[in-house]
């Protein structure tokens, strides 16, 4: 007896829809692509032509009320998520949104209430959390190797998000737009640390603007900007260990991901030289009182964790391989692993203490 697929409905056949979740889920037998949506009609015909794809549109609600989609994927521009998201809701579609699920907690909080409401599945693109490194470090301290989380610090350094930046994403510029190093970065990476050595208690954080003017490529105009391109935080575990945070956009030699987790018998380090788009995982170190030798040495991932069926897919596009995996046994388990919109609202609401605490002390 074999089970249906579920059939996605992609909006947006943009870079990342074509790079990631398209190649994504083209690898899982659980799932097809029955359906894509674009601005212009052309775009989505061409996307179909190129994927297989057997229904385009140029009207996003078109693909929402398509009886062959099972599943809606918002794949757009932050600002677009909110009414997307809710008009699959409403239709009682599952929906996918990537993150951030919306431009304010309050939007986020009552697009979660509404799923909730109306029975839907929700799925919120924080994939990190799911690539094969980053799983078995949370097991491996779940075990004991490090035994009492005594202090986390974390390090994120990217070339995005810095002084020059193409016309294009002019958008993004607009702080309203929730798209900075805070949200993204912040997003991202934050519920990595947090989903290994568990949520924070009480924090400090600063921000700061340190390219008040943001000029465009191509067009040469200059843009002035009050997003935040560089955060500090500190504070308490609810364990009661110390943790640290440091964000910082337009590097001009990016540092990338690092990770460092000590407890009181041992260390594990997580690191990456390209912290997003990254095309190996992340690699894993640990030393613990157990250890042959008294420094930190790469622990392999064991092939456990590496349940995709063999690609050669960048690891970016792998790890959102692993959230879609995850999202249908959760569909047939009734299991909860995938990331969903609470985990948004959780990544909303740590953001909004970080920029209240800067607020209360600015840089």
């Amino acid at each position: 007896m074999t089970t249906k697929a579920i059939r996605v409905g992609l909006i947006g056949a943009g870079g990342w829809a074509s790079y990631g979740h398209i190649p994504a889920l083209r690898t899982l037998p659980e799932f097809e692509v029955s359906a894509v949506s674009a601005r212009r009609k052309e775009s989505a015909e061409k996307a179909a032509e190129k994927f297989g794809i057997p229904h385009a549109y140029d009207d996003p609600y078109k693909l929402i009320g398509d009886p062959d989609v099972d599943l809606v994927a918002v794949v757009t521009p932050s600002p677009d998520h909110a009414p997307l998201v809710r008009a699959a809701i409403e239709a009682g579609k599952d929906v996918y949104s990537e993150w951030p699920l919306t431009t304010r907690t309050e939007d986020s909080q009552e697009l979660l209430a509404l799923a909730e409401a109306k029975g839907v599945r929700h799925i919120v693109g924080l994939q990190r959390r799911l690539g094969p490194a980053a799983r078995y470090a949370r097991d491996l301290i779940a075990q004991g190797y490090v035994a009492e989380v005594r202090a986390a610090r974390i390090s994120v350094g990217v070339d995005a998000f810095g002084p020059v930046m193409p016309d294009k994403v002019e958008w993004t510029i607009d702080a309203d737009n929730y798209t900075h190093v805070l949200s993204v970065y912040g997003g991202h990476f934050l519920d990595v640390l947090f989903r290994l050595v568990g949520p924070p208690k009480d924090l400090t954080a600063l921000t700061a603007t340190q390219f008040p003017e943001i000029a465009l490529a191509e067009s040469g105009k200059t843009v002035p900007s009050v997003k935040p391109d560089q955060v500090m935080a500190l504070g308490t575990l609810t364990n009661g260990g110390l943790f640290s945070v440091q964000l910082e956009g337009g590097q001009k030699f990016p540092t990338g991901l690092q990770i460092d987790i000590t407890g009181t018998e041992g260390v594990l380090r997580v690191t990456n030289d390209r912290a997003f788009e990254n095309t190996e995982d992340n690699t894993l170190h640990g030393v613990n009182t157990d250890s042959d030798e008294p420094t930190l040495t790469v622990l392999d991932v064991p092939a456990k964790y590496r349940s995709l069926p063999d690609s050669a897919l960048d690891e970016s596009v792998k790890d959102l391989a692993h959230l879609y995996a995850a999202f249908a046994r959760d569909k047939a388990n009734g299991t909860t692993e995938a990331t969903t919109f609470t985990d948004a609202v959780n990544q909303h609401r740590l953001i909004d203490r970080i920029q209240q605490s800067s607020e209360a002390f600015p840089a």
